[in-house]
């Protein structure tokens, strides 16, 4: 008995410490204040940086909880029993919806919080969603080659910064049922996010619009599907966005070479944390091998010292268009 009240204690505590909102330390609060603070979880760090931005001002109401702080990749992520805790109280939580939040059902229906709310950010997309699809050149995983039906729908929908404004919206609206006496701010600080977006959304329009090339090849896994969607822009790659293969076949080493050659690109692209072995592999194979290799932040593995070091999902998109104005150059 006494070391299960122990362990209640410790596995308090750290909730406790968990339960961080927006890099920000809120000063001490009344017994009345603290009824008024509302808690959010977040699974991925776009979702996070959204919500900070759609609550604003009124951070010191919300404790806003980032589950991937530690950088880990959505892919490999699994929740641990403090995260399900901390999930069990919240007021809102928010997840990606697709495959690898296979784990949220059991989340939800054993959330202390019977009346929590929660954003499926596939779900709330709708129609709109993508499946997953195997490109001319591709890599296809054993199962896809095995000829199974099952759909798998691409999960990094916000890569769109088009997505993204619908999905702040949606998580909005959330919020202002949570926190109605300040419903009108968070519609406002919401609807300015939203232009910031929308800005940004017509820079890449531009860019790609302007630009020399409309050809991208990826030597490695291909998150970025809802962005060239978005500006029409044409792909190749090694893998699926979701894979979890590493060592590309000389079949498909010898194809994204080739239409480096065909497409004349200056650039072969990796995602961050790349060891960029097989972009290096397609260069090498290449007529000229003297393409750049560009890194591309898909956002999927973003830690607490990444965002102590400034890094906000806007930043992260603004620097991916850099980098991609360079490769249709």
């Amino acid at each position: 008995m006494k070391n299960r009240i122990m362990s209640l204690v410790v596995t308090a505590g750290m909730l406790l410490g968990m339960l961080t909102g927006c890099g920000s330390s809120a000063p001490k609060k009344t017994e009345a204040q603290k009824e008024e603070t509302y808690s959010i979880v977040c699974t991925t760090y776009p979702q996070y940086d959204w919500v900070c931005n759609i609550v604003g001002d009124l951070k010191d109401k919300f404790k806003i909880t980032y589950l991937m702080d530690n950088g880990v990749d959505l892919h490999s992520y699994q929740a641990s029993a403090e995260d399900m805790a901390t999930i069990g109280v919240a007021d809102l939580f928010i997840y990606v919806g697709g495959e690898s939040d296979a784990w949220v059902d059991d989340a939800l229906k054993n959330a202390t919080n019977k009346n929590i709310a929660s954003v499926n950010m596939v779900g709330a997309l709708g129609d709109t969603i993508k499946e997953e699809e195997v490109v001319e050149g591709m890599q296809a995983e054993e199962e896809e080659e095995d000829g199974e039906d099952e759909v798998e729908y691409d999960e990094h929908v916000w890569l769109s910064l088009k997505n993204a404004q619908t999905l702040v919206n949606v998580i909005a609206e959330k919020l202002e049922k949570i926190d109605s006496a300040d419903a009108d701010k968070i519609a406002d600080q919401a609807a300015g996010y939203n232009t910031k977006l929308d800005a940004l959304d017509k820079q890449y329009e531009t860019a790609v619009k302007d630009g020399k090339k409309h050809t991208v090849v990826f030597g490695d896994r291909f998150p970025f599907r809802y962005l060239v969607d978005d500006y029409n822009l044409k792909y190749y790659a090694a893998f699926v966005g979701c894979s979890a293969e590493t060592e590309a076949s000389f079949k498909t080493i010898t194809f994204l070479a080739k239409k480096v050659d065909e497409e004349k690109l200056p650039a072969i692209f990796t995602i961050e944390r790349s060891n960029q072995k097989i972009a290096k592999t397609i260069r090498k194979n290449t007529r000229n091998g003297d393409q750049k290799i560009l890194t591309l932040d898909s956002l999927q593995s973003v830690s607490r010292d990444d965002i102590a070091g400034g890094k906000t999902y806007l930043k992260a998109m603004e620097d991916n268009l850099s980098v991609l104005k360079e490769a249709l150059d």
